[in-house]
């Protein structure tokens, strides 16, 4: 019997603590108290030592339609659940994953954005695993070798470079957040919980290697998701850098939910601020628009409003996605650079705005 990641492994010979498949009958069964391992490996996520990212059998890729900034590193997503058991559809909210899910995210930085056949270097890969008494994030930082990543509890800085698409260097502190550094981001109801796997982050095409397919009707077609309506009938938000996907106000609204809303909604840590930035929110004061803030304090930059339609320069939310201070800029955890990008966009969003204060009072 072999104890690993929180599971009890039962008889298997020949296989990782993530048993032998997907489809295999049930082998592993969950124990509260026990130990994660040290090394990546042991939990047989990956094929080979993990260094190419193809997922081994019954593990699921999957990608979001706009995700978070994270310093320009590339992301690698995949989930795992145990056999026999299904996520269950929500309209709005994250779906509901059994008790066993492993959620796997990888952040690596290709060598060169102007020519991805340079190869990449894998920084980090961070993983969401749902226990019996909760959800825990672990952080496993990968090796100079590029053939093992080691479980660090305490986080850590690694020094990374890349050429940017402007074919220029770029260097960076990267920083992997601890243990108790993942609550920041993930609390919702003051407990922790996945940000991404809604519908309307799912809702979109993948290249598997059968075939591209909507990943709502893959999920849903391989037994891993129940009660998920036809593609076409569930939300989807906006890709944020692709205008064919929304509009404007779409678009700025897509970034600012998956960069903002995971504190700024009402059930997360950042509730008492008052701002509201998932894209569904409709009333202009809680999206910030001539809202004053609660406690900016410095994080104001002596600006009096969170929005000011029209002026992105006397904006608040403006000045703090545009800053590397710390205590200022937001989001705090996520990133040591500015999303050049995506803060332009979010500029033309507000210089396109027409004065509505009347309209626009806290109700």
């Amino acid at each position: 019997m072999l104890r690993l990641a929180g599971w009890f492994l039962l008889g298997v010979f020949g296989c990782t603590v993530l048993g032998c498949g997907r489809h295999d009958p049930g082998r592993i069964s969950l124990q509260a108290d026990a130990e994660p391992p040290e090394k990546l490996s042991d939990y047989g996520l990956f094929q080979g030592n993990g260094s190419t990212q193809e997922p081994a059998k019954g593990v699921v890729p999957y990608d979001i339609r706009t995700p978070l900034f994270s310093d320009y590193a590339t992301k690698y997503r995949f989930v795992w659940m145990p056999t026999g058991t299904k996520a269950q559809y929500h309209e709005a909210e994250v779906f509901d994953f059994p008790v066993g899910t492993i959620f796997v995210k990888t952040f690596a930085y290709p060598h060169d954005l102007t020519d991805m056949s340079k190869g990449q270097r894998l920084i980090e890969t961070r993983l969401l695993i749902h226990r019996p008494t909760g959800w825990i994030g672990l952080p496993y930082i990968w090796n100079d070798a590029q053939n093992e990543a080691v479980l660090k509890i305490v986080g850590g800085t690694t020094e990374v470079s890349w050429i940017h698409t402007d074919g220029l260097e770029r260097t960076l502190s990267y920083i992997v957040p601890n243990v108790n550094q993942c609550l920041g981001c993930h609390e919702n109801r003051k407990v922790m919980r996945p940000i991404g796997p809604k519908a309307r982050n799912l809702n979109k095409d993948f290249a598997y290697g059968a075939g591209t397919e909507n990943q709502l009707a893959h999920w849903t077609r391989i037994g891993d998701l129940e009660g998920a309506p036809a593609a076409e009938q569930a939300p989807q938000l906006a890709v944020w850098n692709d205008p064919a996907t929304g509009t404007l106000d779409q678009r700025a609204r897509a970034w600012l939910e998956s960069n903002c809303a995971h504190c700024h909604n009402p059930n997360g840590p950042a509730r008492t601020s008052g701002l509201d930035l998932l894209s569904s929110q409709s009333a202009p004061y809680k999206v910030g628009i001539w809202k004053t803030p609660i406690a900016a304090g410095r994080g104001g930059g002596g600006r009096s409003y969170d929005v000011v339609p029209g002026m992105p320069e006397a904006s608040i939310l403006m000045y703090r996605i545009e800053s590397t201070e710390p205590g200022v800029m937001m989001p705090e955890l996520s990133r040591r650079l500015v999303d050049r990008e995506g803060v332009a966009l979010v500029r033309e969003w507000i210089a396109s705005m027409h004065d509505s204060r009347a309209q626009t009072k806290n109700p």
